[in-house]
């Protein structure tokens, strides 16, 4: 039953000074007591509202589901106290709230969004994914609950809809962990703020403007980030840093337009054998990127060796699930190997395939790339890094399509395009932050903690960590096999219910400097 779960607790594991543990046991007593109000009517409240919230249509391609949600999101955070604004940005709004407790006290900054992935209804397994559904696993499937019953909840039964996980689902943990506190009569031990994202599955291109415009609004003590799934193991989990990414393009050219296979083979320069030499100078059999340069700067010491061998990640099962026989041997284990800047191939097109396949030479061929960056590594560094070895290959880097006389005249044409979107950032463990959030998150759970030093992916974090010049951790609260960005993206109610006891704990743990 989720409602019994939220006050389970199980042996300590993590090793935290005994002072701290004292006073972690004191906090925990006030988080049960206060959860302890969290009956029957409290919990279908908290379904009431996350399926409400879920039932409207988020695709940021489409503004006036964004107005929808925004009203809704004012609605929600006015009933709670805090005052609401919209902040105005270059393209769609960014919603804002405040809750201020006292003056001498810390802010933080919450940032989460609410924008969601396009959704495609055929690849669903329910008519609308707007439209929430409880479902229960029966063999291989998952089946409609009918007659959801409080009092019968399991914690493995998954909401199914859009957003349920990324990102709706913490948002909705988020104010019910407020209704919580506002129902005790309590306050948070700091002031609030807190920012939603309206297009962050679109790269939130206008955020780095948005933050620079509206600083002053936005300035606090600490940026805490509900976004992301825990640890496969479903620890608690607590995430310290992001990589970055640069996306490339490269366009690699043979004849001007397509040629007859049989009167230009073997004459006519053919662009996918030169785009497969090139990208195959760029990394080794192991899958190390050998353009000199690209790993400088990475040093992993005894202490950021600990951190990451206490991450107790399945090596056998993330193969398995991946669908690969044997990694690549870029670090000695899996967190090692995200320590480090990757450089990926995203796609390859040139000519055509299957039913449509001709016998031609292409005329060219278009492969994507990224580049995920690690705080010791500057993009621009990179990317001149991927400049100046395609150079060495005998090519001539244009910054635009080559036009005719370049095609007569030019041997190796390519053109070249980078563009950074998001910046890395790596928070200290041992941070005034870091301290904090464990305490806090232990106290929630008393359980052992994953705590991971840098995550393999990016979010938009840097803009906020770099303009209001404040530390980040990110609290990822959903089960790690939610389909996010995919059709059938769900939220397990276990998580649900213990990410609001996280929060709750989070807010109710005071922060000492």
């Amino acid at each position: 039953m989720i409602h019994r779960k939220l006050f389970s607790t199980s042996v300590l594991i993590i090793l935290i000074p005994l002072l701290s543990i004292q006073y972690l046991n004191a906090q925990s007593r006030t988080t049960d007591s206060i959860l302890k109000s969290v009956d029957e009517r409290i919990i279908s409240e908290h379904l009431e509202l996350l399926t409400e919230f879920l039932s409207i249509p988020n695709d940021a391609n489409y503004p006036e589901q964004i107005e929808q949600n925004l009203q809704w999101l004012a609605n929600r955070f006015e009933e709670l106290d805090f005052e609401t604004g919209i902040l105005k940005t270059q393209a769609l709004p960014l919603f804002f709230a405040e809750k201020r407790i006292d003056e001498n006290l810390p802010t933080i900054l919450f940032y989460m969004h609410f924008d969601g992935q396009p959704v495609d209804s055929s690849k669903w397994d329910q008519e609308n994914p707007y439209d929430p559904v409880i479902k229960m696993k029966s063999g291989n499937n998952w089946v409609e609950v009918d007659n959801v019953d409080i009092e019968s909840l399991d914690d493995d039964w998954r909401i199914f809809a859009r957003s349920a996980s990324d990102d709706k689902g913490p948002i909705a943990m988020f104010l019910s962990a407020m209704q919580v506190l506002q129902a005790k009569g309590l306050k948070s031990k700091f002031n609030i703020k807190v920012i939603l994202d309206s297009m962050e599955e679109k790269g939130s291109p206008v955020l780095a403007s948005a933050v620079a415009d509206h600083k002053e609004v936005l300035a606090s003590d600490y940026l805490v980030v509900f976004d992301g799934p825990m640890h496969d193991s479903g620890l608690p989990t607590l995430l310290y840093g992001v990589r970055g990414i640069t996306r490339m393009r490269i366009e690699i050219y043979g004849p001007s337009k397509p040629q007859h296979s049989g009167h230009f083979g073997n004459y006519a320069p053919n662009p996918v054998f030169r785009a497969a030499e090139l990208l195959a100078t760029m990394k080794d059999e192991e899958g190390k990127v050998i353009i000199p340069g690209f790993y400088d700067g990475i040093i992993l010491d005894k202490n950021a060796k600990e951190i990451m061998s206490a991450v107790p990640d399945d090596e056998k099962g993330i193969q398995q699930r991946a669908g690969f026989a044997q990694p690549e041997k870029v670090g000695e284990n899996y967190q090692e190997s995200i320590q480090y800047p990757s450089l990926s191939v995203l796609g390859i097109q040139s000519g055509w395939v299957d039913s449509k396949t001709r016998t031609i030479v292409p005329d060219k061929v278009i492969v994507e790339m990224d580049i995920r960056t690690v705080p010791e590594s500057d993009s621009n560094r990179l990317i001149e890094l991927v400049k100046k070895h395609i150079e060495s290959q005998g090519f001539t880097i244009l910054d635009h399509t080559p036009d005719e006389a370049e095609m007569l005249t030019i041997a190796k044409p390519i053109y070249f395009q980078a563009n950074p979107l998001m910046f890395s950032f790596r928070t200290p463990i041992d941070s005034e932050i870091g301290n904090w959030l464990r305490e806090a998150v232990y106290e929630a759970h008393q359980k052992e903690i994953v705590q991971i030093r840098i995550s393999g992916g990016s979010v938009p974090l840097s803009f906020f960590i770099n303009e209001l010049d404040i530390p980040a951790v990110l609290v990822p609260l959903v089960n790690p096999d939610n389909n996010q960005h995919s059709p059938n993206e769900n939220l397990r109610l276990g998580n649900y219910f213990d990410g609001i006891r996280t929060i709750v704990s989070i807010l109710n743990h005071p922060i000492r400097e």
